[in-house]
């Protein structure tokens, strides 16, 4: 049964157009980047103001744009400053057991600076599906981990492995029973096949939320995403390489987002578009 609720969305979109595109009504989830919360007070002091509008604020490592993630210090830090209520632990692309040693050092950190004034949200790697099931069962019974996020699949995977096809991931867990009701569950990401996945992700009740900059990034080039698709991404920019977008794009890329957030069931609407 799909959930009348839906999946929520976090915009990821460059700091110059946080307004017009990742402005939420109502404010519900953001996936907020550390680093540019340390660094830029213009986009530090819009999420401190989503999060005074409701909203929950998520900090993220900055792993998937840096390339390393932040230290603890920096993640409290950047936390604190934005009124976040969850931070997304240090993760290590493909290898659950490195991922699950840098997350138990920076949960045991998070702790010492912070005491339990976050949920720590631990990112489910795996290098195979054994490992991906050992690495799931040391989250679930950790006593630290309050949310679990996994990253989108992006390859082509003919062998249908949980560590690289998150909709199978998903159904895995549901069908045996494997759904911790007191963690938060979320994705990171869209994958290879965009918002398509959250169509079928919807009919799991127990997914929080998911982030992505595919709509903003494909909008900027000019490419519709098709509500019933089919989704075929060209080679894009990263976000931060994006550059300027031309104002006659804005339309499209609120429409992209729009069919994202259909597909994940979404009603949130972009804020700015109230004003």
């Amino acid at each position: 049964m799909i959930t009348t609720a839906g999946i929520d969305f976090s915009v990821i979109a460059p700091p110059a157009y946080l307004k017009n595109f990742v402005a939420q009504e109502p404010a519900r989830v953001h996936h907020v980047a550390a680093q540019h919360v340390l660094s830029d007070e213009s986009y530090r002091a819009f999420f401190a103001h989503e999060a005074e509008r409701g909203a929950e604020i998520i900090i993220d490592n900055g792993l998937f744009d840096l390339g390393y993630a932040l230290p603890a210090e920096s993640l409290v830090e950047a936390a604190l400053a934005v009124s976040a209520r969850e931070i997304i632990l240090p993760d290590v692309m493909r290898d659950g057991t490195a991922t699950l040693k840098a997350s138990e050092k920076a949960a045991r950190e998070i702790r010492k600076l912070s005491g339990d004034a976050f949920r720590l949200c631990a990112v489910l790697h795996a290098a195979d599906d054994d490992e991906w099931l050992r690495t799931y069962d040391a989250f679930v019974t950790s006593g630290w981990a309050g949310a679990i996020a996994l990253p989108a699949s992006r390859r082509p995977d003919p062998d249908e492995q949980l560590c690289r096809t998150r909709w199978l991931a998903t159904a895995y867990l549901q069908d045996r029973g494997l759904v911790d009701d007191l963690l938060i569950y979320r994705l990171l990401g869209l994958g290879r096949t965009g918002h398509l996945e959250l169509i079928e992700q919807r009919e799991h009740e127990w997914i929080s939320s998911v982030d992505g900059a595919a709509p903003v990034i494909l909008g900027a080039m000019g490419v519709a995403l098709l509500p019933e698709g089919p989704y075929e991404k060209p080679s894009t920019p990263r976000i931060e390489k994006l550059g300027p977008i031309p104002e006659d794009r804005f339309d499209l890329i609120r429409k992209n987002i729009s069919v994202v957030r259909a597909a994940a069931g979404s009603t949130v609407t972009i804020a700015e578009e109230h004003r």
